[in-house]
């Protein structure tokens, strides 16, 4: 196959294919209706054309016929006055007019047959219009209700281009909330941290939050130490710092015994 000719059916097949998604099978309906409408005018009209044309040869037979009516009493009125040589005049011509009588008779003949064939003609083919005009009413409903339920159908599911396009939207909208949350989060970890600085804070802020550090600190080692009593099997004992008595039962336990109020105190001059 040359390239020519390949082109060529490229080209033809991919018009076929642009054509076919163009094409709507109701406008296509109504349009070959709308051809057999003319049609079926055609039809009608060359019925009229034939019955007018028998009607006129129906008149010209009619007025020959006169003819020959006033001819023949012509010649008898010539014979009944003994004009034999008027009378075979007569007669002559009345034959003439018999003649192209008879070819009209003829025609005439045609003519009705003709127009007989087209009227039966006209019937068949009204009834095949009308035939065809309730299909395709059905057709179109059909198709009318099949598209319907598609677009619902590709509405519902999400495939259709407008739904599409919708949901591609609700997608990128929650892709930047999500983004969103998640850099607002990072921020008030970072500024929790103290890797970033609140410009709207103010001075005593930082005290504030060394404060917090602190005590964030004496919380863990708080726990830690609970942490050890427990898995050494002792009891827990308060952190340093943590009730007011914590400096007395520090002495404690580093050995050093308080001594009661009620011994007497050694010293000189006592």
């Amino acid at each position: 196959m040359s390239v020519v000719k390949r082109v060529s059916m490229i080209f033809k097949a991919k018009a076929n294919k642009a054509l076919d998604r163009m094409e709507d099978p109701r406008e296509t309906l109504d349009y070959s209706y709308q051809r057999q409408l003319e049609m079926l005018t055609q039809v009608r009209r060359g019925v009229a054309d034939v019955a007018t044309s028998r009607k006129r040869v129906e008149l010209q037979m009619n007025t020959l016929q006169q003819q020959q009516d006033k001819l023949d009493r012509q010649a008898r009125q010539a014979l009944g006055g003994g004009r034999e040589d008027l009378a075979r005049e007569a007669l002559t011509r009345k034959s003439a007019l018999q003649s192209q009588l008879g070819d009209l008779q003829t025609q005439y003949q045609s003519l009705q047959a003709d127009e007989e064939k087209l009227t039966a003609a006209s019937q068949r083919l009204q009834a095949k219009v009308e035939a065809f005009r309730t299909q395709k009413e059905t057709i179109k409903a059909t198709y009318t209700a099949a598209e319907a339920q598609t677009r619902i159908g590709e509405a519902v599911s999400g495939i259709s281009e407008e739904m599409g396009d919708v949901g591609m939207a609700v997608q990128r909208a929650q892709d930047k909330t999500a983004q969103m949350q998640a850099r607002a989060g990072a921020i008030d970890e970072l500024m929790a941290s103290g890797a970033l600085d609140d410009v709207t804070a103010q001075p005593n802020d930082d005290i504030q939050r060394e404060l917090d550090q602190m005590g964030a600190g004496h919380d863990v080692d708080r726990e830690l130490e609970r942490m050890k009593l427990e898995i050494g099997g002792e009891a827990p004992r308060e952190i340093e710092g943590s009730t007011p008595d914590a400096a007395s039962n520090t002495s404690t336990s580093n050995g050093q015994a308080e001594k009661p109020a009620d011994q007497p105190q050694t010293g000189d001059g006592s």
